[in-house]
């Protein structure tokens, strides 16, 4: 049996179908939602990081199989363990799970995965790089690789590095979708707390016409008169 195989096979033994019918529906799996057909079997998020731990030296042939799975699970634990193979990897190691990170964005494919994944890898990778490819991202035609985009910076802001954040979220700014509004406003909020300066300027600038839950998750954290002045648009 491949190792992958064995993943997979531990992974079912804790499976709960009970809880996979929540999921599905907390997931939004149903007809022409964002998570249209996505397949759940019902694991908590502590169990499938200690199945990750277990499995964190898994070759990458392995972890890309996991990673393109029809199985929600399955796809979550790849990428627990790529995140593991990534921080303790050398830089040829992490060049090669960005890569296969990069390539495999369509499995990538819900908001959970996104954020478990996106700023430990990609925005680490790109700490001391040139972020280019993040704008390429955001203007992609995928909402999963739009939301990868923003999410990265998180990995940015921690070390006080605000301005792909901002410019990442005025480049999103009129997106469509709830999913990126929530991204975004959330990048800020972070941005916020680091200087609240910042956040205030994207916000003079943008308040009147941004989104409007963008808005109210970016100003979470400020005073409530503030709050008051910015929600009264």
């Amino acid at each position: 049996m491949s190792l992958h195989e064995q993943v997979k096979n531990e992974l079912e033994k804790l499976s709960n179908p009970e809880h996979a019918m929540k999921l599905q529906g907390f997931f939004k799996t149903g007809k022409g939602e964002y998570g249209e057909g996505d397949v759940f079997l019902g694991l908590r998020v502590p169990d499938q990081r200690r199945v990750a731990k277990k499995y964190r030296k898994a070759p990458l042939t392995d972890v890309s199989e996991l990673l393109r799975s029809e199985v929600h699970e399955h796809r979550l634990t790849a990428l627990f363990i790529l995140t593991e193979q990534f921080n303790k990897g050398n830089e040829e190691t992490r060049r090669r799970i960005v890569d296969l990170y990069l390539s495999n964005t369509a499995y990538v494919n819900n908001w959970d995965l996104v954020d478990s994944s996106a700023h430990k890898i990609l925005g680490e990778w790109l700490i001391d790089k040139e972020r280019g490819l993040l704008y390429e991202l955001a203007r992609s035609e995928s909402l999963w690789e739009r939301r990868i985009s923003v999410i990265s910076t998180f990995a940015f802001i921690s070390r006080g590095d605000l301005v792909d954040a901002v410019a990442l979220a005025e480049a999103l700014v009129d997106d469509e979708h709830d999913l990126i509004h929530k991204a975004s406003g959330w990048v800020l909020r972070e941005v916020g707390k680091k200087d609240q300066a910042v956040l205030e300027k994207f916000l003079l600038e943008n308040y009147k016409t941004m989104p409007r839950t963008m808005l109210r998750y970016s100003i979470e954290r400020l005073p409530e008169e503030l709050r008051r002045f910015y929600m009264g648009r």
